[in-house]
């Protein structure tokens, strides 16, 4: 009797932190509907925090199968510090996940743009290896191009702008928008040179690479892709039928409900993403800025999103009895099911890229608040080439004041056009991702290639 043909298997590794595992999770669970198994490879931290948060939502989506190797911190290291993670993860997983890749005979790595040094592993223990982007086409062309930058005096070797000229790709920035620049404040130049140099460092294994997989659309990123020969975009994505994608911290489903209740197209949604905070003063001025617009709103307020506990968190008990069942607050949100909502009228966002893509995919118009890395690159995006956001302004003291979002809530729900345009680009994306869609043929070559074992 012939034996079985065993399912293609292929080993993911996300950079870790939360809105790297979330999208590939999302393609994980894409590539499991088409018959590929997936062993997803966390840090032994992360996959636990990952394993405890999706108890109560249906558990690890069949065909993925968890897998961690230690980070190298110690008990009293702090895992959010990302610098250190950049430093050390090399060093400490290089090894083992070389290891990994040649006992399970994987023959394709999928790697996370920012764990590129990974590249050079997979190659050398014999897989082939396709590279992630967890950020936009122009982000990762932005990179590619970062040496000619230098060459050009927009900046130097120690990431300082040089010359502040407007760059001119799609969408145009300014220099001090540079993601790899605005990382690191003033205050911290060193920081600002490792960023800078670790991205020419690992730029030269981008060529092991057989193609760059992008969680976005030729639609959407038509001028970014044609800079990018190897790149497969096919985005939007989103999390799988099966299960949950990959959270660090549990999803607070009350809030589902608390929706239901809402007019259609009229809440506010608030949220910045995993790793971004406020300081007390302009935590208060976004929550009095909500109070004043009059509209319902659902905001979310993860662990240590504010500095200054004491005060703020008075100042916060207070306010939410102030603004009684006007508003919900939550610890974390299924964030895709909240903007596919009908109750759901606009999203303040932090403009992170998978935030992008999902307020995008779901026609919601933005209030956009970034505040480093490639949220300036994707508000640019929103605002100027979408057109389907307004900017949020900080005043002399670089504070976003409770009048400016009063204001700005009030402009964008009255806006027809930019209702509109949200609604064109809903339509665009949606068509992308389903059958026959540009995305979904992608997808299908993606699938075709892991396929050749």
């Amino acid at each position: 009797m012939a034996a079985a043909a065993t399912q293609p298997r292929v080993m993911v590794l996300p950079f870790p932190a939360q809105g790297h595992v979330i999208p590939l999770m999302e393609l994980s669970g894409k590539l499991t509907e088409h018959g590929i198994e997936v062993d997803f490879v966390n840090t032994e931290f992360n996959r636990d925090r990952i394993l405890e948060s999706m108890v109560e939502e249906g558990g690890i989506p069949d065909g993925i199968r968890m897998l961690s190797i230690p980070d190298g911190l110690g008990p009293g290291d702090d895992h959010a510090d990302i610098g250190k993670f950049v430093r050390d993860l090399p060093s400490a997983m290089s090894g083992r996940l070389e290891e990994m890749i040649r006992s399970n005979k994987i023959k394709w790595v999928i790697v996370d743009g920012s764990m590129s040094w990974a590249l050079e592993v997979a190659s050398k223990a014999g897989a082939r290896v396709a590279l992630f982007s967890t950020y936009s086409a122009a982000v990762f062309a932005l990179r590619v191009n970062l040496p000619k930058l230098i060459e050009e005096g927009v900046l130097d070797e120690n990431g300082n702008v040089s010359r502040n000229a407007r760059i001119q790709m799609m969408p145009p920035i300014d220099a001090s928008e540079i993601p790899w620049v605005s990382l690191a404040s003033t205050s911290a130049p060193e920081r600002r040179r490792n960023n800078i140099q670790n991205v020419l460092k690992t730029n030269l294994s981008m060529p092991l690479a057989e193609m760059i997989i992008c969680n976005t659309s030729a639609e959407m990123e038509p001028d970014a892709l044609a800079l990018l020969p190897n790149a497969m975009p096919l985005g939007p994505l989103v999390a799988p039928s099966s299960g949950p994608a990959g959270n660090f911290l549990p999803e607070d489903l009350t809030c589902l409900t608390w929706l239901d209740a809402q007019a259609p197209g009229s809440v506010v949604y608030i949220a910045f993403g995993s790793s971004g905070f406020l300081d007390a003063t302009q935590f208060q001025e976004l929550g009095d800025g909500l109070a004043l617009s009059g509209r319902p709103f659902l905001w979310v307020v993860r662990p240590k999103f504010t500095t200054g506990v004491g005060v703020g968190q008075d100042w916060f008990d207070e306010f939410k009895r102030r603004v009684g069942g006007k508003g919900m607050v939550v610890a974390w949100a299924p964030q895709q099911r909240v903007l596919a909502h009908p109750s759901v009228a606009c999203f303040v966002s932090h403009c992170g890229w998978n935030s992008t893509m999902e307020g995008v995919l779901h026609g919601v118009p933005f209030l956009c608040w970034p505040y480093f890395a490639d949220q300036f690159c994707n508000q640019s995006y929103i605002c100027n080439v979408w057109g389907m956001g307004v900017k949020l302004c900080r005043d002399e003291q670089g504070v976003v004041t409770k009048e400016e979002i009063e204001n700005k809530v009030v402009r964008l729900l009255e806006d027809r056009e930019i209702k509109a345009r949200a609604a064109t680009w809903k339509h665009k994306t949606s068509a992308s991702i389903a059958e026959g869609g540009s995305s979904y043929q992608n997808l299908l070559k993606l699938v075709n290639l892991l396929r050749e074992q």
